[in-house]
């Protein structure tokens, strides 16, 4: 197996991780961070925001593999879109972890808003808006702000080189454009559903296809080609 075949392995089971751990992290921690008595919910519910924590984890983790794994490939066809896309998928991974770890906060908050009692509510109360509003704005805002950017170079750079077939990355390139609309309005739970499920369902498919297909041979074996050449010059 070559390096390219073993990197669209890595790549693709990467792709997939993210994606699961993401839906499933946010999906356990939102549903006990949105609640109305949130602060009583996250001590009572201890062991699922420690579950959605260590999925979040596992999901900037995998962010971060991807962006170094897909580097060396990426940067033969255009090293400055290769750059750019590294950089924010790194921001973009960051963002992901800070926002993982403010449920931690929130655990140890929960707990001493127990022992407090009615007399300190309002204290661990405001304390704990400020915690959900630093997740909000980077869960609603920052980390879509930065996957869409890594996205669209991610997708352009991947059509223009045909590392793999155009439907994909054009498809991805709808899917991204959805994720952006869906960002600057104030849409429901079920119209939310509906413009970010091409980009789900994209990189679902993505991960599948690098794990089963790999890379375009060709577009490889061109790239090599450039390689070697400049290499003689």
């Amino acid at each position: 197996m070559n390096t390219s075949r073993k990197i669209a392995i890595i790549v693709g089971v990467l792709f997939l991780t993210a994606i699961v751990t993401s839906l499933l992290g946010g999906g356990l921690l939102e549903s006990i961070l949105n609640a109305p008595d949130y602060l009583t919910n996250v001590s009572v519910n201890t062991t699922q925001v420690l579950i959605g924590m260590f999925l979040e984890l596992i999901n900037g983790i995998a962010v971060v593999g991807i962006a170094v794994m897909l580097f060396p490939v990426l940067k033969q066809h255009n090293e400055s879109i290769a750059r750019g896309y590294f950089s924010f998928r790194i921001i973009e991974s960051v963002f992901c972890i800070v926002s993982a770890i403010i449920p931690l906060s929130l655990i140890t908050l929960s707990q001493e808003y127990l022992k407090a009692g009615a007399s300190d509510a309002s204290y661990f109360q405001t304390l704990g808006t400020l915690f959900i509003a630093a997740r909000a704005d980077l869960a609603g805002l920052l980390i879509p702000v930065f996957f869409c950017l890594s996205a669209l170079l991610f997708y352009y750079l991947l059509h223009q080189s045909k590392l793999i077939p155009r439907f994909i990355s054009v498809w991805g390139l709808i899917g991204v454009a959805l994720v952006l609309i869906l960002n600057l309005l104030e849409v429901g739970i079920i119209t939310g559903m509906i413009l970010a499920f091409p980009i789900i369902s994209n990189e679902i498919f993505l991960g599948i296809w690098l794990i089963v297909k790999g890379f375009n041979p060709s577009a490889i074996a061109s790239d090599s080609a450039k390689t070697d050449t400049n290499e003689i010059k």
